[in-house]
């Protein structure tokens, strides 16, 4: 048994080291942006006629996910890949504007409502899901608090 004295055993698997606790948070937040700019592509073309949705929706979106990994690597996103502030607003703020230029210099097109609607659409989704982390992170911490109070 792990908790009996002389056993060599840790009683608990070891936490995550720093490191590894940041490139996994990495990848979740890589993943999520790469899901909010798929997202916006997809529900963009469901109000088109296509004739292959796959092949549409990357065609709509490779702007804005270039957008996404040149604001993901100017800004280091990986260091803080879940806050609002700055990261969320750095990785919007590039992913729109940089896929905006894209389709413009690409002969797509930028009518006023679709500038707005992606403005607020990225906006929404790319800072929504890191104020969820972050409440849900919050929340955690609190309760892990209380719990540890309680052991006392």
């Amino acid at each position: 048994m792990p908790d009996q004295p002389g056993s060599t055993a840790p009683p608990h698997p070891p936490a995550p080291s720093p490191s590894r606790h940041t490139a996994r948070a990495a990848a979740v937040a890589a993943c999520l942006d790469t899901a909010v700019v798929l997202a916006f592509a997809g529900l963009g073309r469901g109000f088109h006629s296509l004739e292959n949705p796959v092949l549409g929706v990357l065609a709509t979106a490779w702007p804005f996910l270039v957008g996404l990994a040149v604001a993901w690597a100017a800004f280091r996103v990986w260091r803080r890949p879940d806050a609002p502030w700055p990261t969320g607003i750095a990785v919007w703020i590039g992913s729109y504007a940089l896929g905006m230029a894209l389709r413009a210099a690409m002969g797509g097109a930028t009518p006023v409502p679709f500038l707005l609607v992606a403005f607020g659409f990225l906006g929404a989704l790319f800072l929504g899901w890191r104020a969820i982390a972050l409440v849900a992170q919050r929340v955690l911490a609190r309760d892990r608090s209380a719990g540890a109070r309680a052991q006392r």
